[in-house]
């Protein structure tokens, strides 16, 4: 029996889009696939980007299913938008999140605006689940912790969270997998991709030197105020950061930034004091569900994504919000998103950039 509700999915060529497409199939589901292409508009020699392999594992799902599959290409987007806030965010010394921007402006945005309106719900392979309940439709996090992406879904709209759908957000990734390869899908054992597909974590600083290039800028310790050394341009690192920094008699770890100065302000020890903290304030909140906070309301929290969850308390403020954690957070990054949850761990209730 055929579903009557039209819907597009985007399918990456990784296992859980593939795995969703089964999963509607059941439903009596079929789904028009798409594939979003935003990889560089002009020449990236060096970055290894992995498109042409995924567009040909997307085409042996539709052929297996029998579905029609198209690309969408979203470079222009995607660069004015996403790169876009991402370099102007370096530039100010704040810490971006490109994750959380392609998801609200280019998945679910420009996608929509240019096909996705045509369907009546639109799917993906994210580990998230949407809650129908008398109030409406809310983000749920997935069965399985450790890969629940909700995090990187907290800044949707409620316009968007309306007509979403997550097909594989009630199984765990082992149980993905295990449905993959009864089916025999040709990417059942494939890696998960990591990060933008044309730049991958290996080649992150690459990138920021193509957009931003080189600036030398001094190393200062936050105790004492003492030159340490040189580096390239306060765009490198963040807050929390360890790794990468160059220095002798370590460990060092950057606390803060100074982008007017291009100095980086750094602490010495093993997780060292001055990297953790416990308030977080956020100016622009985003809500995902409709709840008024007391004056100090209990809530979880993740400052960035992780299958841990951090006990912590919220109330209004001057200029929006302010989280005290219960316990002590590595790297309060400005810039970086806060996502608040219900203390059972189930919705999401807002968001917002972490300001110092």
């Amino acid at each position: 029996m055929t579903n009557s509700t039209s819907t597009a999915l985007l399918i990456s060529g990784g296992v859980d889009s593939s795995v969703a497409v089964h999963m509607l199939m059941e439903q009596g589901i079929r789904p028009d696939l798409f594939y979003i292409a935003i990889g560089p508009d002009q020449n990236f020699e060096g970055f290894d980007c992995k498109m042409e392999e995924d567009i040909d594992l997307c085409k042996l799902v539709s052929k297996k299913y029998g579905l029609t599959f198209d690309v969408v290409p979203l470079h222009q987007e995607y660069w004015d938008m996403v790169v876009k806030y991402h370099t102007e965010t370096l530039l100010a010394g704040r810490t971006p999140n490109p994750d959380l921007l392609c998801n609200q402006l280019i998945k679910f945005g420009a996608f929509e605006e240019k096909v996705g309106f045509n369907y009546d719900r639109l799917a993906t392979g994210h580990y998230a689940w949407i809650q129908e309940t008398a109030d409406g439709r809310f983000l749920h996090t997935a069965k399985d912790r450790h890969k629940d992406q909700t995090y990187f879904l907290a800044q949707l709209s409620e316009k968007q969270i309306s007509r979403l759908q997550f097909p594989i957000g009630e199984l765990t990734k082992q149980e993905v997998r295990n449905i993959a390869s009864s089916l025999e899908l040709p990417n059942a054992t494939r890696k998960d991709s990591q990060g933008i597909c044309f730049i991958g974590r290996s080649h992150y600083k690459d990138f920021v030197t193509h957009l931003l290039g080189k600036k030398k800028g001094d190393f200062i310790e936050f105790a004492t105020g003492k030159k340490l050394g040189e580096h390239d341009g306060h765009w490198y690192f963040t807050v929390g950061q360890r790794k990468g920094l160059g220095l002798a008699g370590g460990p060092w770890f950057v606390v803060r930034k100074n982008a007017e100065t291009n100095q980086v302000f750094i602490a010495r020890g093993y997780e060292p004091d001055e990297v953790y903290g416990n308030n977080i304030s956020i100016n622009h909140a985003h809500f995902l569900f409709p709840i008024q906070f007391n004056e100090e309301t209990e809530v979880a929290l993740k400052i960035r994504h992780t299958p841990n969850f951090t006990k912590a308390v919220i109330s209004k403020s001057d200029n929006g919000y302010s989280i005290r954690s219960m316990e002590p957070l590595h790297g309060i990054a400005p810039g970086q998103f806060a996502v608040v949850y219900d203390t059972k761990y189930n919705f999401v209730l807002m968001s917002g950039e972490m300001e110092s």
